[in-house]
């Protein structure tokens, strides 16, 4: 699938993408761009989103364009759907790329992870900053707002303009959310229940998460209670869940989550083992996948694989 190219259509195919002005986002933009697809870049900043956009067309880009985002502001994704129908009339393809690990990372500067990372194996390098993270309570609600909420709320707005009769939803997860890292039965039980659970009940149980970290007692439910880690895998685990329900009530469209692997990115102090090129072409593939493919699953990297 890595490196699929779309079919041919006398109408070009829209894409928009979340969280584009650097990084894997940027990439993804580039290698949708370069598919023959005209890309909306959006990002929460209007002057990096701007010189995003200044970039890809000076690479000969010329069909990408910038509207401001902010994923958790039902207006701010309103204005941006309302862009999108007066400017294209639909939208063939979307790509949840924005999120956040709702941490801090004190690592030093970039020569400082440079020098630790030499000599280390993946494993090592990835022991070493879970040790120079910290997570507090605000930091795991801004977490759970912006990777399950915001990409929800972006795509409630954008999903009247996606039903066309190849309609693709990408949501760009983590292997952190999967399922394994859940400890209750019953909660695990819940989010694999795709036949019965709703997004309301999505809502409740991201509130609920919430109120179990408030109260330090994260084990009552069995939600994943890594100290740091733990708000940014149940985000993942609510976006994986989400991805699903979307691909049973919209038979038509293909909609899919994807692990694009340990990229280099400013989330990991760019301790990543593969690059942002490299994370982006997972996205753009499963994107750009042939009609009629797979929905409603989770790929890790090209491979579908289980939610468990």
């Amino acid at each position: 699938m890595e490196g699929a190219i779309p079919r041919a259509s006398s109408e070009k195919r829209v894409a928009l993408v979340t969280g584009g002005n650097r990084g894997m986002g940027f990439e993804i933009c580039r290698q949708l761009a370069s598919g023959g697809l005209a890309v909306v870049l959006t990002a929460r900043d209007e002057r990096r989103g701007a010189e995003a956009v200044g970039r890809l067309r000076r690479l000969g880009l010329p069909d990408v364009v910038f509207h401001q985002l902010e994923i958790t502001e039902p207006a701010s994704a309103a204005r941006l759907a309302d862009f999108v129908r007066d400017k294209f009339g639909k939208l063939d393809v979307l790509v949840n790329n924005a999120g956040i690990m709702g941490v801090t990372m004190d690592v030093g500067d970039e020569v400082a992870v440079k020098e630790m990372m030499a000599g280390k194996d993946q494993n090592e390098i990835a022991a070493w900053l879970k040790q120079q993270t910290t997570q507090n309570t605000q930091q795991g609600e801004e977490c759970l707002k912006i990777n399950y909420r915001g990409t929800k709320t972006v795509t409630e707005a954008l999903l009247p303009l996606v039903q066309s009769s190849d309609g693709r939803i990408v949501n760009v997860t983590s292997a952190f959310g999967l399922l394994r890292f859940f400890s209750g039965e019953e909660l695990r039980q819940e989010l694999s229940s795709v036949d019965t659970l709703t997004k309301q009940r999505l809502d409740e149980l991201s509130a609920l998460y919430l109120e179990d970290s408030k109260s330090g007692d994260l084990e009552r439910r069995g939600w994943p209670t890594d100290p740091v880690y733990s708000a940014y895998q149940a985000s993942k685990a609510l976006l994986c869940a989400y991805t699903r329900i979307l691909a049973r009530d919209n038979p038509a469209l293909r909609v899919n989550c994807v692990h694009p692997g340990y990229v280099e990115t400013e989330m990991n102090c760019n301790t990543g083992n593969l690059t942002a090129a490299e994370g982006a072409s997972v996205s753009v593939a499963v994107a750009l996948a042939e009609q009629g493919g797979v929905t409603g699953a989770y790929f890790d990297r090209t491979e579908i694989a289980s939610f468990l």
